[in-house]
């Protein structure tokens, strides 16, 4: 374990005009494509495999492996698209990276398109994040004045163009199909699976997507060695990440640590819990993991640890929540969002996100009605895997976990309101005017 911060992504972020060639190029930016060029692509995968790199958009799977998916014998072409469509809750670390070091990402693409012989790569951003857009269309441009995208890229032979494209603001297109429809023009809903991206992704040709902080990890492996990046984090769950802490927490924001450290850790570096209060509970990562409690503190957080406890790391979102949180209004917050963002392609999770706010709606009112909470609990497991996406599980997930650990604050529904039995207002993250006034 260890309770040391290990800025890599984040190393220039506090330097003056971060986001510029001249200021990543003075931080020994670019130097990791000249590696990269004078491997082979296989070689490239070979290392990026070597290194154990996972997936940081939720799902941890293998990074070099999903590329080594991609059927080189395709005569079709091949496409990197990147995942900047960030919107779980809670999850704040791909925006401030393409805010701080955008050419961070862009130097990932470069090598990563090499490594699956793509010629053409799209950065795909959430709509509604204007200033990360403009940022990343920036220091595109630049690139490509300094020669770093288009022909022959540094005289390597290499041809390579990108586009950023924009989002309309959907959750659904977290999901890597529904993006690429989305990216296609279509409705942004996901695809029947098989065929799977690698194989029939963006217009039906082979296709690998990767989160904004999966690519952007690549320079640094190529530039250090993959024993290099395998020497931090744990056995099976190699590397840094960064983690997201928010809520009731001293110090939120953004921690950039080895795998294996521990909540009670991040919460240390984080300040604490606000004065004069204690951990509740907390989503490991983002709303649609199932959450934990003070029990957990000493939990590493990792992929392997976090499963054996019963619960995702995701995308390390870690909302921390103290004693004077209503855990039945937090979860009914929750599944708005998941109900409200449904694409309503499966009639599961259409119609059951919908009920869950019913019920929890009557609950936190203190109007809900003796049996409710088993009702709750028997449309969790009418609905549960039964969409073609994660979203519904998300949904699910919040909800039977948040009764597991709280189920009798769930049954003060029956005749007590949330807002009397925890006042809202105390667990306000500001005082409100009176108080200051006051």
């Amino acid at each position: 374990m260890t309770t040391q911060l290990t800025p890599v992504l984040t190393k220039n972020w506090g330097t003056d005009n971060s986001w510029t060639l001249a200021a990543y190029q003075k931080q020994g930016g670019y130097t990791a494509i000249k590696k990269a060029f004078a491997m082979t692509p296989e070689a490239v995968v070979g290392e990026v495999k070597e290194s154990g790199l996972r997936g940081r958009g939720g799902a941890g799977f293998p990074t070099g492996m999903k590329w080594s998916f991609v059927p080189q014998d395709n005569p079709n072409p091949k496409y990197l698209v990147v995942n900047g469509d960030e919107s779980e809750p809670g999850t704040c670390k791909d925006i401030p990276l393409l805010m701080a070091s955008p050419h961070t990402l862009l130097e990932g693409v470069i090598i990563s398109s090499y490594a699956i012989n793509a010629h053409m790569a799209f950065i795909y951003i959430r709509g509604e994040v204007v200033h990360p857009i403009r940022r990343m269309r920036q220091a595109v441009e630049e690139a490509y004045a300094a020669g770093l995208l288009g022909k022959n890229i540094c005289g390597s032979g290499f041809d390579l163009d990108v586009i950023v494209q924009s989002g309309a603001g959907a959750y659904i297109c977290g999901e890597e199909t529904a993006l690429l429809n989305s990216l296609e023009g279509l409705r942004g809903q996901p695809r029947l699976r098989p065929p799977f991206p690698a194989v029939a992704g963006l217009y039906q040709c082979p296709t690998v997507v990767n989160n904004v902080e999966s690519i952007a990890s690549v320079p640094s492996i190529i530039d250090n060695g993959a024993a290099w990046f395998a020497s931090m984090g744990t056995e099976k769950s190699q590397g840094f990440t960064i983690y997201s802490l928010s809520g009731h927490v001293q110090r939120p924001g953004q921690y950039e640590a080895a795998f294996g450290i521990t909540m009670r850790e991040l919460l240390e570096m984080a300040g604490g819990i606000r004065e004069g209060h204690e951990l509740k509970f907390f989503t490991p990562g983002g709303s649609s993991t199932p959450l934990l409690t003070a029990d957990h503190l000493d939990t590493v957080m990792d992929f392997e640890s976090l499963a054996a406890v019963g619960t995702m790391l995701g995308t390390k979102a870690m909302q921390v929540f103290d004693e004077t949180v209503s855990v039945v209004r937090t979860t009914l917050r929750w599944v708005e969002f998941y109900a409200h963002e449904s694409c309503g392609k499966c009639t599961p999770c259409r119609e059951g996100t919908y009920w869950l706010v019913q019920l929890l709606t009557r609950l936190e009112a203190g109007e809900g009605r003796k049996g409710d909470v088993d009702k709750l609990l028997a449309l969790v497991d009418l609905i549960d895997s039964k969409s073609f996406c994660p979203l519904l599980g998300g949904a699910v997930a919040c909800v039977s976990s948040a009764v597991e650990h709280f189920r009798k604050e769930f049954e003060v529904g029956y005749h007590t309101p949330a807002w009397e039995y925890l006042p809202y207002d105390r667990s306000a993250l500001f005082p409100v005017a009176e108080e200051v006034d006051s």
